[in-house]
């Protein structure tokens, strides 16, 4: 219990002031004049004006409240590392036994720093003012952080804590950790096919100095620079990039001796391959009803360079018109057939015949071309199967299918079981339906010997559309020159851009269409794992975190020809998927998340705020065993740590449960006193 005195004034305060003053004076004067009983004037004048202040005597009833002291146990993923797990577990049991021995304390525990694929670092500081935010000031007796020390949210000062009491931090791991890692110093994101791109990185070394290291660089798998780094160097290695899509670059150190994990040994950088400008050859033949579809498509891309030439005269043609009348030029094929067809990434016959304007050996250059990484489609018309076609050329050893006749009858392309599952044909606009829901065609050419099943068919079944590889190239032979009537909106058109897009686009390589692909992606919080095949099944895929922890996965079929399944991606850095076949790399968040750059623990980083607390910072183990501080409750000092303990300040807080309130001038108590003081001022007047 409390007493004490409040004042409730019955007059206003400068009413009471103005009393208090004229009361002074009054005193001042009897004081000097000395008359009779002036000392009971005086008493009787102080009884008034405590009347007016109307005093009270107070009991207030308190029931005392407990200090509150917070754990907070670091669970991200260097506690991995080592034998941190297990001590963190001990320590955390030890200090726990410890405070709940502390009469009047409240013990909060809290876990943080796990890993959630946002976060950046362990960030221990914003979970602790989270369990103290319903905390007064005044309770606060403490925290305490079970970590290795490598926090990253580490408050500038202690103000910035907003309370004032000891924050002591116990560390896990030992002293003499030692570690490698390679850091990225410098990575381009893009790149242009067909250029050099250089990346920086670092050696880093903890724990350890002067040693040197075997650093290996891996592009898409393969071995293009092995040296010898020294510990602190940097080293920049080009890089040619060679296609389109994600290039993965892995760069990986050879493991230090003793080292406390092998996970920041390797880091990875995906550079998008971004071509500057496709270059495409379009060659038609004698004009016909859809020779601008594919002018139109092509041209309307703007990373596409396109060279385009129409055989409006061919050389056999003797009309007597002089040459200097004729608005044209001639077609050079030197140049383009043999000096620079490498400069391009695809050549299109768009109803092309044989019309005595590429010599033989011309061909024999474009089916080389192929073998060697090149890529051909041939848009066929009747022109395939005459007796000028392009089959009877030496092109005919990298074309698909041998010509046979022509079928002119109505009907609707299909998708082929194949070309269900083909990302190239997969899920175009109006093909589930039966029939499908575009215009029909109304020309196939007959073929025999296909050497690729086809993607799509027309007439009577008959292939449509087959996408085959050569060596290192890719060929697409179109029998049919009717889909300019998908372009022209006929009976409703059709999905023309998407089928002449993709196709041309799978011929130059873009990864995204590859039949066979394993793909990782990042939706929300979870990591997508996606596998294209054209198989009727798949193997499951181990994926390993960026931790080095590994999980198979079984895919589940999604749309044809894709399989999938979804996992949370709750770590940043790199994560890994392979079938034992194909492999996928793709990094979460920083190329250096802070999570792995500085795994070996210490103390340093938090001493200078524990001590500016009043607390410490010292490693929990000695050896093997737990050696944990005394933890000892104290009222009130600016130290709360010494040799062997631990402090944490207890509070006097209190709340109160009750009031009690005396009137010392109401009622009859008060009338008495005044009644009393004016008898014996009169009393002592009557004298």
């Amino acid at each position: 219990m409390n007493y004490g005195i409040t004042f409730a004034p019955l007059v206003p305060t400068i009413v009471l002031w103005t009393a208090l003053v004229a009361a002074g004076v009054i005193t001042a004067l009897l004081l000097l004049g000395r008359p009779r009983g002036v000392s009971l004037r005086i008493l009787a004048l102080v009884l008034i004006l405590l009347a007016l202040a109307n005093p009270s005597f107070t009991r207030e009833d308190r029931e005392p409240l407990s200090s509150v002291a917070a754990v907070v146990i670091d669970k991200s993923p260097s506690q991995n590392f080592g034998n941190r797990n297990n001590e963190t577990a001990r320590a955390q049991e030890a200090l726990l036994d410890s405070l709940k021995k502390i009469s009047g304390l409240e013990v909060r525990v809290v876990e943080a720093g796990q890993a959630d694929g946002e976060t950046d670092g362990t960030k221990l500081f914003g979970a602790l003012s989270s369990a103290l935010s319903d905390v007064p000031v005044d309770r606060v007796a403490g925290a305490f952080l079970i970590t290795d020390g490598r926090v990253h949210d580490i408050p500038a000062n202690a103000s910035a804590l907003g309370f004032q009491a000891p924050v002591h931090a116990l560390i896990t791991g030992r002293k003499d950790e030692r570690d490698r890692r390679i850091a990225i110093s410098a990575a381009p994101r893009f790149g242009i096919v067909g250029q050099v791109q250089t990346i920086t990185y670092r050696l880093d070394d903890q724990g350890v100095s002067g040693q040197r290291a075997r650093v290996v660089v891996r592009y898409d798998g393969e071995v293009i620079n092995e040296r010898t780094v020294l510990s602190g160097q940097t080293v920049n290695v080009d890089v040619d990039i060679k296609h389109a899509g994600q290039n993965i670059v892995e760069i990986e150190a050879s493991p230090l001796d003793n080292e406390l994990t092998l996970v920041n040994n390797r880091a990875v950088v995906a550079i998008d391959g971004v071509r500057d400008k496709l270059r495409v050859l379009l060659v038609s033949g004698e004009p016909h009803s859809g020779e601008r579809t594919w002018r139109n498509l092509l041209k309307s891309d703007a990373s596409v360079d396109l060279v385009h030439f129409t055989i409006l005269r061919p050389p056999e043609k003797q009309d007597g018109t002089p040459i200097n009348e004729l608005s044209l030029i001639a077609f050079p094929t030197r140049e383009l057939f043999q000096q620079k067809i490498n400069e391009f990434q695809l050549i299109i016959f768009d109803r092309y015949a044989r019309q005595g304007v590429l010599p033989i050996a011309y061909f024999d250059n474009i089916a080389r071309y192929v073998r060697t990484g090149g890529a051909v489609l041939v848009s066929a018309g009747p022109d395939y199967a005459s007796t000028t076609s392009i089959w009877r050329t030496p092109l005919d050893s990298v074309l698909p299918a041998e010509p046979v006749g022509v079928t002119e009858k109505p009907y609707f392309a299909q998708l082929s079981d194949i070309g269900k599952r083909h990302p190239v044909t997969r899920g175009l606009e109006g093909a589930n339906t039966e029939p499908p829901h575009w215009s029909r065609f109304f020309r196939t050419v007959d073929t025999r010997n296909t050497t690729t099943p086809p993607v799509m068919t027309g007439a009577d079944g008959k292939p449509l559309l087959l996408l085959s590889r050569f060596g290192e190239g890719r060929v697409a032979l179109l029998l049919s020159d009717h889909i300019w009537l998908w372009a022209r909106g006929y009976e409703g058109g059709g999905p023309h851009l998407d089928l002449l897009r993709r196709t041309s686009h799978w011929l130059m390589k873009q990864p995204d269409l590859d039949e066979e692909a394993l793909h990782l992606q990042v939706r929300g919080h979870d990591l997508l794992v996606q596998r294209q095949t054209m198989a009727d099944s798949v193997a499951p895929v181990t994926v390993t975190s960026p931790s080095g922890a590994a999980r198979e996965l079984t895919l589940s079929a999604g749309e044809p020809g894709t399989w999938t399944a979804t996992m949370p991606a709750n770590e940043l850095g790199l994560w890994q998927a392979t079938d034992g076949t194909l492999k996928a790399l793709i990094n979460v968040g920083p190329t250096n998340p802070k999570e792995f750059s500085e795994v070996t623990s210490t103390t340093e980083t938090l001493k200078p705020l524990t001590r500016a607390t009043g607390g410490d910072a010292r490693r929990v183990v000695d050896g093997s065993s737990i050696d944990l501080p005394r933890i000892v409750p104290v009222r009130a000092a600016s130290m709360f740590h010494g040799d062997g303990w631990m402090g944490v300040r207890m509070r006097d807080a209190s709340v109160v449960r009750g009031v009690g309130v005396l009137p010392i001038f109401a009622g009859l108590i008060g009338l008495l006193l005044l009644l009393g003081a004016f008898a014996f001022t009169w009393l002592r007047e009557g004298r």
